[in-house]
């Protein structure tokens, strides 16, 4: 396994995953090479809890304007975690 520091890039913080965090899910931003079971095992090695399931997903670029001058956002891997009752991460 890679370290759990070459898979977590950095958490997600939204109102939307804030939340969700309550009820023991939370989002990461992740290598786009990680797979389920890498971001499984590196979530529970950096915060030393139990992951319960893994749910992937790739985003998408969505057009961006600044004046006259269009763009992409950038695009990322995001995971969102399930915990097991008890469990919890401080972010």
């Amino acid at each position: 396994m890679k370290d759990y520091t070459d898979i977590i890039i950095a958490p997600v913080i939204t109102e939307k995953s804030a939340a969700a965090a309550e009820n023991n899910v939370y989002t990461f931003k992740v290598a786009d090479s990680a797979n389920k079971t890498e971001i499984k095992k590196a979530i529970e090695a950096a915060f030393g809890v139990k992951v319960e399931k893994v749910n992937t997903l790739n985003t998408k670029a969505k057009d961006k304007r600044v004046g006259r001058y269009t763009g992409k956002t950038q695009t990322y891997k995001k995971a969102i975690i399930t915990l097991k009752d008890g469990e919890k991460i401080e972010l």
